[in-house]
């Protein structure tokens, strides 16, 4: 069909029209290949493009649609049309010329309507009757107007951007700034809807502005991208470094100025990594970690207090803290005084000497002592003497006497709680638990481990103040040099040590059984020994060297022992 119609009549209906597109007329050729008139070929013509539009009024008066068929005339009767097929009259073929309208339309090159309108739905068209009409009803649209007042149905506008030549933004539009499509239109498109075409959509919107771009807009958007790439490739370059990159160092072996950390036990090279980083050390945890796996000896790295520099490359400061020089621990040993530790004290932490030995003698009840322990025998010379454990102790420079001080007395008391030396004191024989402290501390100072166990046993025998060999007397040596304030193999002769009046001299005939305190401190060997020291009447011993130490019962015995020790030392 044409645009505006089959032929001559009136316009297509509405595109919204319920009706609208309804292809019953396609039916209505001859079934069986028969003429519709009378047995001969109805000729058809080829259309011709649709240019002109015509109303034809019908029988009402209102416009009708010609559907290019030929009206059927008959004798009175109303043809019908439910079969599909045109109804015949007088027997003779109707030739299909080219009509024309006398009634003012135009010429579509159909053939005219010679009557009703046919219904679309197969319905008998009546000639004279009433027929139904479809633009008369509430729901009807409004008939169509002739080409002449016919208005272009408006476009509507996309939610989003149709592209360049749809009527995009401004900003993103190329052809505002050519004047010459101003006045583009589009003769294909041109004469439909009042000559509107392509260049009528450029002022659609009621703006014959020509469309301009922003320099703000651009600014805006440049810097954008500029910042994204920006973006992009700085984490990029974090990135990279993270995964691949070489780990950030110091060059050189610091800037001179000192320094000191401690490294707790069980340190492994990331955390003595983070350790130095954080104390400016080292640059990066990963280059003291790549440093410490290069160095052959890098898992030597001990714990305790090193005093390094600032701003040292990995290298050197791992090679630093191998150095023992650089260490800055303080290693308290089995046997060990606290006059000594006191003085250690002072100096690694820089305090004046005497500070911590002042601190101990005043605060010694406030370190963490047993209970026990915080009522002393009389005479004793340092409630704190064989308190302080042998261990390696982190101390450096500007710590305080207290704090190194409470570490110690720790580890002694954690070392005490499974001996329950109370009860064990009193199976001993002994006043209290003191006294056990007392007996490891002489016990490590007089001889060898693998001989503790009998010197513990020569020691508890002599205490006996029933024995005919030593009546209580103990002769211990140690003793002697705690009093002294030495530590010598050759104390003198017995009659000068007798002489020398000291709770703490076991010569003295006023000081028979152990001393007020322990003498030093002990290892955990000793102790065990004091505790439980092994079976025998063993009233003396002498050591020959580091790996012989003859024991005796009786006096006579012990010195034909003391001849081979002389013996041994004029060799």
């Amino acid at each position: 069909m044409t645009e505006y119609g089959r032929g001559q009549g009136p316009e297509p209906w509405h595109p919204e029209d319920p009706l609208y597109g309804d292809q019953g007329w396609s039916g209505q050729q001859a079934a069986g290949g028969h003429s519709p008139y009378g047995g001969q070929p109805q000729q058809h013509y080829p259309q011709q493009p649709q240019q002109h539009q015509q109303y034809d009024t019908g029988q009402h008066g209102y416009p009708t649609y010609d559907t290019g068929q030929q009206s059927a005339y008959g004798g009175g009767s109303n043809p019908s049309y439910d079969t599909g097929q045109q109804a015949s009259y007088g027997g003779g073929a109707q030739g299909g010329y080219p009509q024309h309208d006398y009634n003012g339309g135009w010429d579509t090159g159909q053939q005219p309507a010679y009557g009703a309108e046919p219904d679309p739905y197969g319905q008998p068209a009546q000639y004279g009757g009433e027929r139904p009409d479809h633009y008369r009803t509430p729901e009807a649209y409004p008939p169509p107007k002739p080409p002449g007042r016919r208005r272009a149905v408006p476009e509507q506008k996309p939610d989003w951007d149709p592209g360049p030549d749809q009527g995009e933004h401004a900003f993103f539009a190329g052809g505002g700034d050519d004047d010459d499509d101003d006045g583009y239109d589009d003769s294909g498109r041109g004469g439909r809807g009042g000559g509107g075409g392509r260049g009528d959509r450029r002022g659609r919107g009621g703006k014959g502005g020509k469309k301009r771009r922003s320099g703000c807009a651009c600014l805006v958007v440049a810097a954008v991208f500029a910042g994204g790439i920006g973006g992009v490739g700085y984490f990029g370059y974090q990135f990279y470094q993270d995964r691949f990159g070489a780990a950030e160092d110091y060059s050189g072996s610091g800037n001179g100025e000192m320094v000191s950390v401690t490294i707790p036990k069980g340190a492994g090279g990331n955390q003595i990594g983070s350790i130095l980083k954080n104390a400016g050390v080292v640059a990066s945890v990963e280059a003291f970690a790549t440093a410490q796996a290069d160095n052959p000896k890098g898992l030597g790295i001990q714990e305790g207090a090193y005093t390094l520099q600032k701003e040292m490359s990995a290298e050197s400061a791992v090679a630093l803290m191998l150095d023992p020089k650089s260490r800055n621990n303080l290693m308290v040993i089995p046997g060990d005084r606290n006059s000594k530790i006191y003085k250690e004290i002072d100096k690694r932490t820089g305090q004046k000497a005497g500070t911590t030995a002042a601190y101990a003698k005043e605060h010694w009840k406030e370190l963490g002592l047993p209970k026990w322990a915080e009522t002393p025998n009389k005479d004793v010379k340092d409630p704190l003497e064989g308190y302080l454990r042998p261990d390696t102790y982190a101390v450096s420079e500007g710590m305080k006497s207290e704090e190194v001080l409470k570490k110690m007395v720790a580890g002694t008391t954690s070392l005490l709680e499974g001996y329950n030396l109370e009860t064990k004191s009193k199976d001993l024989g002994l006043r209290n638990p003191i006294d056990v402290l007392t007996a490891a501390s002489i016990v490590q100072k007089e001889g060898h481990k693998q001989d503790f166990g009998k010197i513990a046993r020569v020691i508890y025998n002599r205490m006996d103040r029933a024995n005919p060999e030593t009546y209580g007397l103990l002769d211990m040596d140690s003793t002697v040099n705690y009093v002294k304030g030495e530590s010598k193999l050759g104390t003198g002769s017995v009659d000068d040590l007798r002489q020398i009046k000291d709770p703490y001299n076991t010569y003295w005939a006023g000081a028979k059984g152990l001393p007020p305190g322990p003498i030093s401190t002990f290892s955990k060997d000793a102790l065990e020994a004091a505790v439980n020291p092994v079976k025998g009447k063993w009233n003396y011993f002498v050591s020959i060297n580091a790996n012989e130490t003859l024991f005796a019962v009786t006096n006579e015995e012990h010195n034909r022992n003391r001849e081979k020790y002389l013996k041994g030392q004029n060799d």
